[in-house]
């Protein structure tokens, strides 16, 4: 009986008998039955084959395809310090939403493809910027403004330190501003312009000549306009009048050429640089080049050989997500604006900022304010000046504990306007502030309320008087009593924040506007 139970365990020979083990040997011979029957309706169609073979090709090449221009566009950006031992005070940016400032500079530098443009001994350092804008895009991704710093606008810049050789530069006053890089890198272009702007810019973007050209052809030429035909012999740049399609060397010339418009100064070629950029805008966006993925990839890869990023932007989802924001933005809204300037006291043939305007200019962009309409809500995030508030707290006491009458507090004009102070001082002596005086001071962007020891509540009513914040309270050991110090913020009126005063012709143009550049005179050529 053992052996028998063996035999059934491990399927026995069906000729053994009739038993279980027949019966489980005709259950078997069924099923082969079955299976056999079964067995085309399991197989794969071949056209089925096919189309998945197909399809794995193409999303195996795909996937490759991806992969070689994601490597290919990552390994061809180059990286360096954002800062040149300015630092930051503000935090991370989110580069999908938040509102962002980009310095974008052009190199001077005659290294590499180059060598065309100057001689040996320009080919060597971080050159100058030739180029130098600050693109500041607004949080709900709607208006964008782009200020055009001029080369030869003379500026403080900071002490600065090379992040690469670790050697210090000291700083220095009433030097060209697009010699901020020359010595310590694009971080101390960086931060000489926070310096002057008062703003903290979140990235930076350098390109050579060589990107121009490139870029230039790679989207078929772009549009430009002059009122003359014109010849110059230093950038080689040749043109007739009326409207051309420039590329290659002939769109970098136009980018270069010191005389060839106005009256052959820096205006005058910010203004054909900034007409440049409007075309453009124009062409890519009426071509539909940010929606097309083949073009896109063209000049992707155009931009990031010869482009030079801070960390930050140093990945090309970034750089991707940043690509993004600006694709629906209205040409309207994207204004090109010259920082304010005219002739430098110390340089006749250098600039200087321009006061009370720069001033203005600079306070309307810390407050996010949109330059093509001044009136316009600010964002949410814009600075807490914007929207004072001068209501009185509950817990206020009915009577001031000391008295008004008898407290020094003196107002210092920094905003540009002459006899600006006197206004305060009356507002000031009619709110009980009998002592008020005044006196002129170095213009200044942001207005703001100094007080000495012990007169931390006369300060908190002074400034509630005038709407200006809590925030702009500061204690100093130099101040007796306390000193209203007016900023260009602060160009009007009695009441802080309640307008942004800005020069009527601040916006040169929009990227929507085609703009004839004038020639210079002494250039037209018949």
């Amino acid at each position: 009986m053992g052996r028998g139970r063996d035999k059934q365990d491990n399927g026995a020979d069906s000729a053994a008998g009739a038993g279980p083990v027949s019966r489980h040997s005709d259950a078997s011979a069924a099923g082969a039955g079955a299976a056999r029957h079964l067995g085309p309706i399991r197989r794969m169609p071949i056209w089925l084959k096919a189309v998945t073979a197909v399809l794995a090709v193409v999303l195996v090449g795909g996937l490759a395809f991806a992969g070689f221009w994601f490597f290919r566009l990552q390994n061809n950006i180059s990286k360096a310090p954002l800062n040149a031992g300015g630092g930051s005070t503000e935090g991370q940016v989110d580069d999908a939403k938040g509102r962002m400032q980009i310095l974008i500079l052009g190199s001077d530098t005659r290294d590499g493809k180059n060598a065309d443009y100057g001689t040996a001994d320009q080919s060597t350092g971080y050159g100058n910027s030739d180029v130098m804008m600050l693109m500041d895009i607004s949080e709900d991704n709607k208006r964008v403004s782009v200020i055009s710093f001029p080369r030869d606008l003379l500026v403080d810049i900071p002490e600065c330190t090379d992040e690469d050789t670790k050697q210090t530069y000291p700083a220095r006053s009433g030097v060209m501003i697009n010699e901020a890089m020359a010595e310590a890198g694009i971080g101390c272009a960086v931060d000489t312009v926070n310096k002057l702007t008062g703003m903290e810019v979140d990235h930076f973007m350098m390109a050579d000549f060589n990107a121009v050209k490139e870029l230039s052809n790679a989207v078929g030429g772009v549009d430009v306009c002059i009122s003359d035909a014109v010849y110059d012999p230093d950038s080689r740049l040749r043109l007739p009048a009326g409207t051309s399609s420039v590329e290659g060397e002939q769109a970098l010339a136009f980018l270069r050429t010191r005389h060839a418009f106005a009256d052959g100064g820096d205006l005058g070629r910010i203004k054909a640089q900034q007409g440049f950029l409007s075309s453009l805008t124009r062409k890519i966006k009426d071509e539909g080049t940010l929606t097309d993925p083949v073009r896109m990839l063209k000049i992707a890869d155009v931009v990031t050989q010869n482009l030079t990023v801070d960390q930050g932007l140093g990945s090309v989802p970034t750089l991707l997500t940043i690509g993004n924001r600006l694709k629906d933005i209205d040409v309207g809204k994207v204004a090109f604006v010259a920082v304010p300037t005219g002739p430098a006291a110390a340089d006749p043939n250098r600039l200087e900022v321009a006061e009370p305007a720069a001033s203005q200019l600079f306070a309307a962009l810390r407050k996010d304010v949109d330059l093509t309409d001044p009136t316009a809500p600010t964002s949410p995030s814009a600075s807490p000046s914007a929207e004072p508030s001068t209501a009185p707290t509950e817990t206020a006491p009915a009577v001031a504990p000391y008295d008004k009458a008898l407290q020094p507090v003196a107002v210092a004009n920094g905003t540009g306007v002459p006899g600006r102070a006197q206004e305060i001082v009356q507002a000031l002596v009619a709110g009980g502030f009998a002592q008020s005086t005044f006196f002129d001071a170095a213009v200044t962007g942001q207005t703001v309320v100094y007080y000495g020891a012990d007169f931390a509540d006369v300060a908190a009513d002074t400034a509630a008087l005038l709407g200006i914040p809590a925030t702009q309270l500061v204690p100093s050991a130099n101040v007796y009593g306390v000193q209203v110090a007016l900023g260009s913020d602060f160009p009007s009126g009695v009441t802080y924040g309640a307008g942004t005063a800005l020069p009527d012709d601040i916006v040169s143009q929009t990227a929507g506007d085609a703009v004839c550049q004038q020639a210079n005179p002494e250039l037209i050529v018949r």
